[in-house]
């Protein structure tokens, strides 16, 4: 149970509530449901693992305490009497504020106003002692059902106009994705900074889109607006399915707002991919055009590997980056920056490069240099337009160790969703929320989102707790229990 006083602080801290008020028409009478007590309503059902209806959020507010009820507005004093709060009353207040913060004309994307209130109420969320421990975030989305419908074949007549059809990951044996209809929510989860202390896992940014609109770039506005509020942009961790995307609509507003990708990559976009002024455009990197084949088309390694053969992949991607250009520069304002061949920078020995060939052999060897040598052998350094590696560069070189221990951190998008897809605590399957529209589901979700960095930070703080009670003691911090047998084994038929 978390207490009514923590979930006021959220509010208040927010300043969403008096903004809401200032869109909302002013009537004869006053209102007898205040928005402050609304959202305080929501977030009430939500933490008791209430559904998102607004028949829990009347209840939840009845079911207070005399006092509460009598300051937060509950119950009112009319002309025949004490007068407490209807449902009515509930619907009227929140079909005002889904109202004003929802579209002049909706098309499943999110207002300014809806957006802003929003992002102000998951700050709010987060405490200030960890607003400035890191920088990095998770980011993915997930599915989001609509409790309508799907209108009939080739009409658009439906309950949620601004849902659509959408593709999500089972989990049975076959790899087909399914279809569903509704909305991407997509999240960005704090993450610790690499070789940095820990972080608890909180949502701090998210969004709502219609499934007919790229639920990338409908996000990269969110994270690219947060400098703009005074929170700097660190690492943003991704899998290829943000990657893979037009560098317009994901990498190039990235790195402008200054962060810094750590990113999987498509299978269509690694390996050698053409060339620039002789030099080999691969894996966000540009190579010497005499760099061994096997090297360039490395993958990422798989995640039941071995030791050892984690041990010689490493080698190679360590060997690989002795073939890369190095840079001397810095991107400037229009993302130019210099290279230099390995060469000239005393990483490989090259006959075309005579000052290389009197370093250590240790190094690697060019031992057929190219007949026609181009620039990037031939000049100094080399200039990179922005447009040259947009897609693909990011902060390690792929697939290195390096990358394999930052890209690890992404696993925490993950977990953000399993905890609100959890039955056992709140789970937004179709029902969940029998609102329609975005507007109201963006906001029951956000409510949602903010409850649940409320557990998280509860969870954090026990642990911690606990650890500094066993280091007192002269023990190790707790450790995970991890399952000693995999699902296959314990599911495997027994032997004849």
């Amino acid at each position: 149970m978390i207490p009514l006083t923590a979930l006021e602080e959220v509010i208040d801290a927010s300043g969403a509530a008096p903004r809401i008020e200032a869109m909302l028409p002013s009537g004869a009478r006053v209102r007898q449901l205040a928005v402050r007590t609304l959202l305080l309503g929501m977030m009430i059902a939500i933490a008791d693992g209430r559904p998102a209806h607004l028949t829990r959020v009347r209840q939840a507010l009845a079911g207070l305490p005399e006092d509460d009820r009598r300051r937060l507005g509950v119950t009112a004093d009319w002309g025949r009497g004490p007068h407490l709060l209807t449902y009515r009353q509930t619907e009227y207040t929140f079909s005002l504020v889904a109202g004003a913060l929802a579209r002049d004309e909706p098309d499943g994307l999110p207002s300014g106003r809806l957006q802003g209130t929003c992002d102000d109420l998951l700050e709010a969320s987060v405490p200030g002692e960890f607003k400035d421990s890191g920088t990095s975030l998770a980011v993915d989305w997930t599915d989001l059902e609509s409790f309508s419908r799907p209108p009939p074949h080739d009409t658009s007549d439906c309950a949620d106009p601004e849902a659509s059809w959408g593709h999500r990951k089972n989990n049975l044996l076959r790899s087909e994705d399914e279809l569903f209809f509704g909305y991407y929510l997509s999240a960005g989860v704090m993450m610790p900074e690499e070789n940095g202390p820990a972080v608890p896992e909180l949502a701090r940014r998210a969004t709502l889109s219609s499934c007919r609109h790229d639920p990338v770039p409908a996000f990269a506005g969110v994270l690219t607006a947060m400098p703009g509020q005074g929170i700097p942009l660190g690492d943003v961790l991704a899998d290829s399915g943000y990657s893979h995307r037009v560098p317009q609509n994901w990498a190039a507003p990235l790195r402008a707002a200054g962060a810094r990708l750590v990113q999987d990559l498509h299978p269509h976009d690694r390996g050698p991919r053409g060339t620039h002024e002789g030099a080999v455009i691969g894996n966000g990197n540009l190579y010497c055009p005499a760099t061994p084949r096997a090297l360039l088309e490395l993958g990422p390694l798989a995640r039941a590997a071995a030791p050892e053969q984690a041990a010689a992949h490493d080698a190679k991607t360590a060997e690989a980056a002795r073939y890369k250009l190095g840079r001397l520069t810095a991107d400037d304002a229009d993302g130019y920056h210099r290279v230099q061949c390995p060469a000239a920078a005393g990483k490989i020995r090259c006959p075309l490069r005579p000052s290389s060939m009197t370093l250590d052999r240790d190094r690697p060897e060019i031992l057929a240099p190219p007949g026609h040598p181009q620039a990037c052998c031939t000049q100094q350094t080399l200039t990179v337009p922005a447009d040259v590696l947009a897609k693909t560069a990011q902060k390690h070189d792929y697939p290195s160790a390096a990358w394999r221990r930052s890209y690890a951190r992404r696993s925490g998008a993950e977990r953000g969703f399993a905890t609100i897809k959890d039955p056992a605590a709140s789970d937004i399957s179709r029902g969940w929320c029998r609102l329609t529209g975005l507007a109201p589901l963006m906001l029951f979700t956000t409510v949602l989102l903010a409850v649940r960095n409320h557990r998280i930070l509860t969870s954090w703080n026990a642990r911690q707790e606990d650890n500094a009670r066993r280091a007192a003691r002269g023990l190790p911090p707790r450790t995970r229990k991890r399952r000693r047998k995999t699902t296959a084994a314990l599911t495997a038929p027994a032997p004849p």
